[in-house]
Parts: structure tokens; C-alpha cells; sequence
């Protein structure tokens, strides 16, 4: 299937008419393709954005929300449709893409549709001078939104959809890896009513189309997320254009397991937060720091349970871990299992690639536990993004705090204790965006999301979202004597 840019609300063939394949990575074959774009084409894109640029930043709040809401509707009632291509386009299971990809995509809109209603100014009367101060809130033109391939319509939505209801006209690219649910949701806000220009999506590769969109003088704004490399590349080019900067990067998450905590909850949770989608997420807790005196039960445990996790065809409702993305990221995730032998790791479970029935070309790998005995091996320090998980035991809370800090990320972290007081220390202290306390994954849209460190600038989410894709003006009006 040959899928199109998004352009002034048409669908159109890039300019010179080149083309990228596209892999189902559960069979390992290419089943489409997707144009291989240029600076033409964002250029092109950019021209009609600015065209809708006036009217859609005059557009009531009230007409914005009313056709986001449509658009959460239309996502909804073609839920069947939109996760079989996500799974297909990714390798994830169809039953996490239905449950969790799509809805959530869905909830992003009616989020945002009903956030822009209440995002309220400030105003401040100054005493003594007969004079108001009150800010303006203004859209910032024309922005630019670059998405990952782990969670293609969920993250894609998650930028878009800000931008727009704010007020702006948006240059959006997907992956070139994970395309197909972006280049169905123009569909969708057609459907929807959305105006021409309004949204425009750009397929291609990064170091074009990516490099283009971020180059480019009249786009204002990038929210980009995906590796750190990448976003040191886009500040670069960015930040002497004076745009403003989003940006969500790595991670190396510490999984941080205490004694007293819920032994059964953590448990169940820790392999789901380990290898939710292949382990693909940036927000995965693949440091596992266990306190020394649960250790080896954890570990016992934990193989246990990891063992009963099914390897299988993305489109099988019982398959708990699908396909990776691409043969080059399977390569990439299985060259980590060679570097543990390395550096002394000791694999306690997985490690192979698993050959599936009927998909015995696909990208699979175990899910894979490894034991490691120093904080600054590679396992620890680097970004694997896969199926792959390190353990390691701490001997008290000091231990424990300094090992989750001890990366150059600061995403997120996990922390399993029914001690209050170090519930709070460890909050406090722990260098990162994010903490869940007992629990992971549990979001609420209102809340920011990003990171520290190395794993990027800025907030994303609630108010934080809608600060970003606007520009703040301050009025001071004084009344005469």
C-alpha cells in the first residue's frame, strides 16, 4: 500500500516522486511504501499553513474543541482499523494496541478539546498606579512536531494535538518507520472538519525531512521525541534560530524494589513496566535495583514470570510480546546480549531470537534478564530500548538512591516502599521528571512530562503543553488621572 503526504488537507504524491519501502516487522517483508520527502515538500507544506495561519488562530475556543471532539470520536469508531495498522506498522501486540495506543490517542484529543477552554491568562492590578497588567496568550505560528516510531499514534497525537488546539498551524512527521496511522488520521481530520493548511504531515527520513522542518525560518517552535543524539543535533541547528525547544529523549530508568513493599503488586508490575511493548518504551524501568535482603527471591520470582510471557504473531490476542520494530533495531537490542558477556553479566533468562510459526522472517527476541555487578557497565549506562533488563541488588537506602541517580538520564523512576518518609526522600532526591511510587505508567494528562539530564528540555502535558505552543505577551494599561 503507497501511502501519501497530508498537505492543505489532500492527499499528494512528494515532488519528485520518490519513495520509501515500508516492513511489516512480524513477517520481516515490505508491504508499502511512503514517500522519501524533501525540503520541497515542507517548504510546500509550510505555504499553506501560513495561508490558514490568520483564520485558525481566530477561530472561537469553542469551535477548536468542537472539532477535536469529532476527531476523538472518529478515532474511537474506527478503533478495529487503527490497531491493526498500528500493529502491523510496529510489531506490537493488536491487543496493546487496541487497548492502550489507540484509546489513548482518542483520550489526547478530548484532553486537549476540553483543555484549551480553561487555559486562563493573568492579570494583576498594580496598586497605586491606577494601572492593569494582564498577559496575552497568543499561538506562535507555525510549529513543527517530530514523532517516534514506539508509540506512533499515541505520541504523534500527543504533540499535534496541543499545537493545534492553541491555535496554531502544525508541520508534522512521523517516523518513516511507523507511518501508516499518521497518514490514516489525515483522513479523519478531514472527516472531522479540521480547515485546509491546519495540519500538514510530511513523511520522509529524518536527516530530510526532520533536518528540514527544524531548518526551516517561518516554523517557530519543534517538539520532537526520540533519541538524545538526534536532540542534540536539532538544538543545534534550532537554538541560533531562536525557536522554542520541546524536547523528549532518553531514558534508563531505575526500577528502585524495597522489602517492605507490596511483594505481589511489584511484581506483576515489574514485568510489565520491563517489556511492555518489546520493552520499547522510554519510560521502561529496564534498571531493576532490588534491596539485598529480597534479592534472590526477586530474581527467582521474576524468571518465573518473564518465562510465562508469550513471544508471538503481533495480530494473536495472546501474544505478550510482539515483533521489534526493524531488523536493524533487533540487531542493535541483540548486540547489548554479546556485551554483557563482556563486561561479566550473567544472562539469567533469554538472549535468543525466537523464530515464530508462519512469521519465521519477523523481528522477535526473548525477553531478557540479565545480572550485572557494576552500576557503570554499558547494560546500565545505555539506552537499549528493547526486551532487555539489568538487575542488581543495593544494601540500603543511600545504596540504592545513589545507584537510580547514577546515569546521564533523568527520565523517570520507579519506587516500590510502604515507608512514608522515604517515599518522600527518595522523591525529593531522585534526579528525574517522573517518579511513580508504587505503581507505573499511571498518567494523568493534566500533569508535565518530561525529563531531566540528558533525557531532554522542557514539559509536555496539561497546561505545560499549551504554555509551550504559545507565546506570552504582557499589557500594561494605565488610566488617566
Amino acid at each position: 500500500m503507497n501511502i501519501q503526504n497530508y498537505i492543505n488537507g489532500e492527499f499528494v504524491n512528494p515532488i519528485q516522486d520518490n519513495w520509501l519501502v515500508n516492513y511489516n516487522p512480524s513477517i520481516g517483508e515490505i508491504y508499502g511504501q511512503i514517500p522519501n520527502s524533501t525540503q520541497g515538500d515542507v517548504a510546500l507544506a509550510v505555504e499553506f499553513a501560513e495561508k490558514a495561519f490568520p483564520k485558525w488562530s481566530q477561530t472561537s475556543l469553542e469551535e477548536r474543541s468542537k472539532i477535536l471532539l469529532k476527531i476523538a470520536d472518529l478515532i474511537e469508531e474506527n478503533l478495529e482499523n487503527l490497531a491493526k495498522a498500528e500493529s502491523v506498522d510496529n510489531g506490537k501486540p493488536i491487543s496493546l494496541a487496541k487497548t492502550v495506543d489507540i484509546p489513548r490517542a482518542a483520550t489526547n484529543f478530548r484532553f486537549f478539546a476540553h483543555a484549551i477552554t480553561q487555559f486562563a491568562s493573568e492579570s494583576h492590578e498594580t496598586v497605586g498606579e491606577n494601572a492593569i497588567n494582564y498577559t496575552l496568550r497568543q499561538p506562535i505560528g507555525i510549529v513543527g512536531c517530530i514523532s517516534p516510531w514506539n508509540l506512533p499514534l499515541y505520541l504523534f497525537t500527543w504533540k499535534i494535538v496541543p499545537a493545534v488546539a492553541a491555535g496554531n498551524c502544525v508541520i508534522a512527521k512521523p517516523s518513516e518507520i511507523t507511518p501508516m496511522t499518521a497518514y490514516l488520521l489525515g483522513e479523519i481530520c478531514t472527516k472531522a472538519g479540521l480547515p485546509n493548511g491546519v495540519l500538514n504531515i510530511v513523511h520522509g527520513l529524518g536527516n530530510q525531512v526532520g533536518e528540514a522542518i527544524v531548518s526551516h525560518p517561518k516554523i517557530k517552535a519543534i517538539s520532537f521525541t526520540g533519541g538524545t543524539k538526534t536532540g542534540a543535533q536539532i538544538a543545534k541547528i534550532a537554538a541560533p534560530m531562536f525557536k522554542k525547544l520541546s524536547l523528549e529523549l532518553g531514558g534508563k530508568n531505575p526500577n528502585i524494589i524495597f522489602a517492605d513493599c507490596d511483594y505481589e503488586k511489584m511484581l506483576a508490575t515489574t514485568v510489565r513496566s520491563s517489556f511492555s511493548n518489546q520493552g520499547q518504551i522510554c519510560l521502561c524501568g529496564s534498571r531493576i535495583l532490588v534491596e539485598e535482603k529480597i534479592y534472590e527471591k526477586f530474581k527467582k520470582d521474576f524468571i518465573k514470570k518473564v518465562s510465562e510471557l508469550k513471544v508471538g504473531n503481533p495480530a494473536d490476542e495472546s501474544t505478550d510480546i510482539g515483533a521489534l520494530v526493524s531488523k536493524e533495531h533487533l540487531e542493535k537490542v541483540k548486540s547489548y546480549i554479546d556485551i554483557a558477556e563482556i563486561e561479566n553479566g550473567k544472562i539469567l533468562f533469554g538472549g535468543e531470537k525466537v523464530v515464530v510459526d508462519n512469521c519465521e522472517n519477523g523481528y522477535y527476541l526473548q525477553p531478557t534478564i540479565i545480572e550485572v555487578v557494576d552500576n557503570q557497565c554499558r547494560l546500565n549506562q545505555e539506552e537499549i530500548f528493547g526486551p532487555i533488563v539489568t538487575l542488581m541488588s543495593f544494601k540500603n537506602d543511600e545504596d540504592g538512591l545513589s545507584l537510580a541517580n547514577d546515569t546521564k538520564y533523568g527520565l523517570s523512576a520507579t519506587l516500590w516502599t510502604n515507608n512514608l518518609n522515604r517515599t518522600m526522600h527518595f522523591s525529593q532526591q531522585l534526579k528525574v521528571g517522573i517518579v511513580w511510587v508504587n505503581t507505573w505508567m499511571l498518567r494523568d494528562l493534566r500533569t508535565p512530562f518530561g525529563g531531566m539530564k540528558d533525557s531532554g528540555i522542557g514539559r509536555e502535558g496539561g497546561f505545560e503543553a499549551l504554555r509551550f505552543f504559545t507565546e506570552a505577551k504582557n499589557v500594561c494599561i494605565k488610566s488617566l488621572p
